[in-house]
Order: C-alpha cells, then structure tokens, then sequence
C-alpha cells in the first residue's frame, strides 16, 4: 500500500509516510509509547526504507513524532466530532487519516486549515473506500469550524472565507461599454 508519486510535493509524500506508519500501528495494541521505540518504529516502516527523498522522510517523522505526543488530545477531539462514533468503532484507515489531519490543524502554524483537509481527503479516495471521503470530510469540517469560531482554543487559524465566498466580478453591461468608449 504505497502511494509515492514523485511528481506530487515532498509534503504530500511525507504525509502518505506518516499515515502509513500510523496505520501499521493499528495493528499493534501493545506498541510502545516512548520516544527511542517510536522512532525505531517509524525507521523500520518499510514504506519509510523505501522512500528515497529525505525530505518527505523528515516531514513524515515530524508529523509522526508529533501525533504520538499528542494522540490522547487528538483522539478527544475526535470522539467529540464524530457523533456517536466511539474511537474504537472507527475505521483503521479513516482513523489514521483523522489523527494525521488534526495534528496539522491543531498543532502545525504552517499548514492551512484547507490545505490538512483536502490532503486528508486525498488519503482518504488512495486508501479509503467509497464512504471514507465523506466521512473524513464531515469530522474535519465540523473541527474546522470549531478552529474557525475559537471554540478548539488559540489554534491561531481561520477559514480562508475569501476563497469560499469570493466576490463575483461585475458584469459589463452595454451602458458600461459606451460609457468607457465615450471616455
């Protein structure tokens, strides 16, 4: 389960990394929580030994690293959002999706709130199937909301209301024209 398109950023490549990693570790209840082992973890992902760019390598580390730190906090966040989902009756993939998304809207200042959703959703149409997207979408829209409104405390971010409800231009009307012309 490999997604590594080199045309795409290196964000978008440490990001898959990062799920991939996360995902896997849904698979080990007893996984251990300290630093030294999660760092072994994610080093002996083979997703992670085969991905040739450093980069993508380091952005996935960080955001691995960090979602470990705070997974408790982020888990509530989502059991608070996901209406009358319990964490444990989430999809596994949908699940590491959510926790790598909400990391970036809660705790990374350099990722816009649209750019973690609409990245989430691209994991969710490469891994998901036909229902995750959706659900993705709904959790994260809602926890945008609650980031937008101040509601999540100081996360420091907003909706990008300029690109959703941007002003239509006026239409030139025959009066416009001949007023220009007459000019």
């Amino acid at each position: 389960m490999t997604i590594t398109d080199k045309r795409k950023g290196t964000r978008r490549q440490g990001r898959t990394l990062a799920f991939q990693v996360l995902f896997g570790l849904a698979f080990d209840p007893h996984f251990k929580t300290d630093q030294a082992s999660l760092r072994r973890t994610f080093a002996d992902n083979p997703a992670v030994m085969d991905c040739d760019s450093e980069e993508a390598v380091s952005f996935a580390s960080q955001l691995f690293m960090g979602i470990c730190d705070h997974l408790h906090d982020i888990d509530k966040v989502i059991g608070k959002h996901s209406d009358h989902w319990k964490i444990g009756r989430i999809g596994k993939v949908e699940l590491a999706i959510l926790r790598l998304a909400l990391f970036e809207i809660l705790h990374r200042q350099d990722i816009p709130l649209k750019v973690a959703i609409n990245e989430a959703i691209e994991l969710a149409k490469g891994f998901g199937d036909e229902n995750s997207r959706a659900f993705v979408n709904g959790i994260l829209d809602a926890v945008a909301r609650a980031v937008d409104q101040g509601r999540m405390g100081d996360v420091g971010k907003k909706i990008d209301k300029q690109a959703v409800a941007a002003p239509r231009p006026k239409a030139e009307t025959k009066a416009d024209t001949k007023a220009d012309t007459a000019k």
